[in-house]
């Protein structure tokens, strides 16, 4: 017996004392520490090419599996997956995040329709996992085939720069900046060691399970003054250095990162990152966000400052709809504050009773209008432009005395379409009060086995 134990403690040795599926552990973990799980599991005598442990990240419990690439390529086997479904069982049991580090070339084909079974179960487990405790998963190398529909359930993924993700071979384009830019990837690091502290980063900045409280931390005063940039704004509203932007290359009009704001956990989305109008990408971008921080009760604070939806990009009304859907839909805190320009549909998206906001604001200079200023008054006082020798001029001239009476923020009080008005110095203390006062909030729901979203 002890010639065997020998024999599979060597085996174990050559096979992972110096492989990047136990160093990219030791990345994640703290102090480098984990207990591994299932250590000598074999596979057709061979060790089963993925490392499964339990450890601590910032002090709080966490599972992950490891998949090694020097193993048989790192291939799925029935063996490999008992290990990793272990892993989803005791997540499920214990409400602790699963971390899943993808880094193999696909399924064992040489165990034919077992690996089939073996990723059916895993996308199962990891799907009935979704929304109860939080998934991240790490493209640390390869992830091909099957892995990367396993990967992609989980809440976020991360990819390493040189990475690469597909189903089919010959992939138009399987990099990891392709992912950013098709919304696949939330976030792009420079290799697999800082794939990994951003996965521990994210874990620190989210609830572990949809029954956790957000977490708490330690926190400064931001350091950012407030303005109408997307990034900037933002970091003015939360904790100094908290915010971890996600999908930056995805949906470009639209910015959305988690933070914290007065040391508890928020999502942040902002709409103004390039000035442009919402389209298709930014829409389903900002749906996605939204629902993701609703499944763990995280608030959602939105800074409003567009012209509307861009109509003409691809499934336009689709991810309108999806985006109405995710916001009228979520139950956590929601918080609105209109920057900027909010018309039409935007408003209502974004920060109106439709979308169900628990409250919201407006900046003194906010535009808040059923249509642009410039269609609104060609509408409702085109009769003042008759005789005008310079049209254009004249109906900018009324459009601007109309954003600043019938469309301002004062208007919009008025007739109780936001709660209140502010300037951009006070937002802060205004959104931090309101997190305070909402932290209670209790809502209960029609019964129904799921929403149909807009997909």
């Amino acid at each position: 017996m002890s010639e065997t134990f020998s024999d599979l403690a060597q085996l174990r040795q050559k096979a992972f004392a110096d492989s990047d599926a136990r160093k990219r552990l030791t990345y994640l973990f703290d102090e480098g520490s984990f207990t591994e799980l299932d250590a000598f599991a074999l596979a057709g005598g061979e060790l089963t090419g993925v490392i499964t442990a339990f450890g601590y990240v910032d002090g709080n419990p966490v599972y992950a599996f490891s998949q090694d690439i020097n193993v048989k390529n790192g291939a799925m086997t029935e063996a490999q997956a008992k290990k990793i479904a272990k892993v989803y069982d005791l997540a499920a049991k214990t409400g602790v995040p699963v971390v899943a580090v993808y880094d193999s070339f696909g399924a064992d084909v040489s165990d034919g329709s077992k690996a089939l079974n073996a990723y059916g179960q895993l996308l199962a487990l990891a799907s009935n996992l979704s929304g109860v405790v939080l998934q991240i998963a790490v493209v640390a190398g390869t992830c091909a085939g099957c892995a990367a529909m396993l990967a992609e359930t989980a809440d976020i993924t991360v990819m390493a720069k040189d990475a690469s993700l597909f189903v089919a071979v010959n992939s138009d384009d399987d990099s990891a900046e392709a992912a950013a830019k098709n919304g696949t990837a939330a976030v792009v690091c420079d290799d697999d060691k800082a794939a990994m502290e951003c996965a521990a980063k994210l874990l620190t900045k989210l609830p572990q399970n949809n029954l956790s409280p957000a977490p708490l931390y330690e926190f400064a005063e931001p350091d950012t003054a407030f303005s109408n940039d997307a990034e900037s704004a933002a970091k003015a509203i939360a904790d100094a250095e908290s915010v971890t932007e996600l999908f930056e290359s995805f949906g470009t009009a639209a910015y959305t990162a988690v933070a914290s704001v007065n040391g508890s956990a928020a999502g942040i989305v902002a709409t103004n990152k390039t000035g442009d109008k919402l389209t298709a990408d930014d829409c389903t971008k900002i749906a996605k966000f939204v629902r993701l921080c609703d499944s763990f009760s995280v608030p959602v604070i939105t800074l409003v400052d567009t012209e509307g939806f861009d109509t003409d990009s691809c499934g336009a009304v689709r991810s309108m709809a999806k985006l109405c859907h995710a916001y009228a839909e979520a139950t956590t805190v929601k918080i609105s504050v209109v920057t900027g320009k909010a018309y039409g549909p935007a408003f209502i998206a974004l920060a109106g009773r439709g979308a169900n906001a628990d409250l919201c604001y407006a900046l003194d200079g906010a535009v808040i209008s059923a249509l642009a200023p410039v269609t609104a008054v060609e509408f409702l006082e085109h009769d003042k432009l008759k005789g005008s020798n310079d049209t254009a001029a004249a109906r900018a001239v009324l459009a601007d005395e109309f954003a600043k009476t019938q469309a301002g923020a004062a208007a919009a009080a008025a007739n109780g379409n936001v709660d209140g008005v502010a300037d951009a110095a006070s937002i802060r203390k205004l959104i931090v009060d309101s997190l305070d006062i909402l932290a209670g909030k209790r809502v209960s729901r029609l019964p129904k086995k799921h929403s149909n979203i807009q997909l």
